[in-house]
C-alpha cells in the first residue's frame, strides 16, 4: 500500500518506522532537518512543506495514496489534511486529536480512524493497517492489554467449536480470553462458557496484548 504521513514528529516517524519495510511509505513536513533525518535514519521518503496544501500533496504523491495519516501538532491542520484527503477520494484516513471537541468535525471531514492518547495512537494506527480486520476498543493498564472485536470469518475452521476446545489449542495464545461473543443472528451479546460454541458471522470480544490478540485473530481466520 501506499501510505502518507502528515507531520514527521515523534509520532509520524514511529509509524513510519513501523511501516516503511510493508508499505511505500511518504512523510511530509515543513521542517527540512527533520525530513533529512527521516531519511537518514529510515530511509523512508520525505516532502519538504505544508500537507495542508494541495501542490506539496500532489508532490507527495497523493493520487494514488491507499491511506492518509495526519498526526501534526495542531487539529486545524489535521482536519485540513483529512479534507484534502476525501477530496483525492481517499476512503482510509487517520488523524491524530488533540481536543476532543473536533471529533465530530473530523468524522465529517471524513477520517475513518481518530485517535488521542500518543501512546494509544501509534499502536492502534498501525495494528489497523496491519490488521484492519482488529478494532481495538481499549487499552488497559497503560497498553498492558487491550480489548478488541473482531468477526469470524466464513468458513473459518474453528467455527463450531466450543470456548473449551480454542483455548486448549496449541496455537491459540494462552494469555488470550475470550471475554464476549455478539451473536447476529440472536441479536444479543452472551458472556461465554467453557461449552459455547462460537460461529462463522460471530463477533469475539478479545482481551490480551496485542502482540497475542494478532495471533488470536490468525488463529480464528484459519481454514
Amino acid at each position: 500500500m501506499y501510505i502518507i504521513i502528515a507531520g514527521g514528529g515523534v509520532v509520524g516517524r514511529s509509524i513510519a518506522s513501523m511501516l516503511s519495510n510493508e508499505h511505500s511509505v511518504v512523510v511530509i513536513d515543513k521542517d527540512f532537518s527533520i525530513c533529512e533525518k527521516i531519511y537518514s535514519t529510515y530511509g523512508v521518503i520525505s516532502v519538504h512543506g505544508d500537507a495542508t496544501k494541495i501542490g506539496t500533496l500532489i508532490d507527495a504523491g497523493i493520487q494514488k495514496c491507499d491511506i492518509a495519516i495526519s498526526v501534526m501538532r495542531e487539529d486545524s491542520s489535521n482536519l485540513v489534511f483529512a479534507l484534502l484527503s476525501k477530496n483525492f477520494g481517499i476512503s482510509s484516513i487517520f488523524v491524530r486529536m488533540h481536543n476532543p471537541e473536533y471529533e465530530n468535525a473530523y468524522k465529517i471531514a471524513g477520517a475513518s480512524n481518530i485517535a488521542s492518547s500518543v501512546g494509544m495512537m501509534v499502536e492502534k494506527f498501525v495494528m489497523d493497517i496491519r490488521q484492519p480486520e482488529i478494532r481495538r476498543v481499549a487499552s488497559l493498564s497503560g497498553g498492558k492489554a487491550e480489548i478488541s472485536i473482531l468477526t469470524v470469518p466464513l468458513g473459518a475452521k474453528c467455527s463450531g467449536s466450543t470456548i473449551s476446545e480454542i483455548a486448549s489449542s496449541e496455537s491459540f495464545p494462552d494469555d488470550c480470553i475470550i471475554a464476549g461473543i455478539f451473536d447476529s443472528d440472536e441479536d444479543k451479546l452472551i458472556i461465554p462458557r467453557g461449552n459455547r460454541r462460537i460461529f462463522s458471522s460471530n463477533q469475539v470480544f478479545l482481551v490480551a496484548p496485542s502482540e497475542s490478540i494478532i495471533k488470536a485473530a490468525k488463529f480464528f481466520k484459519k481454514k
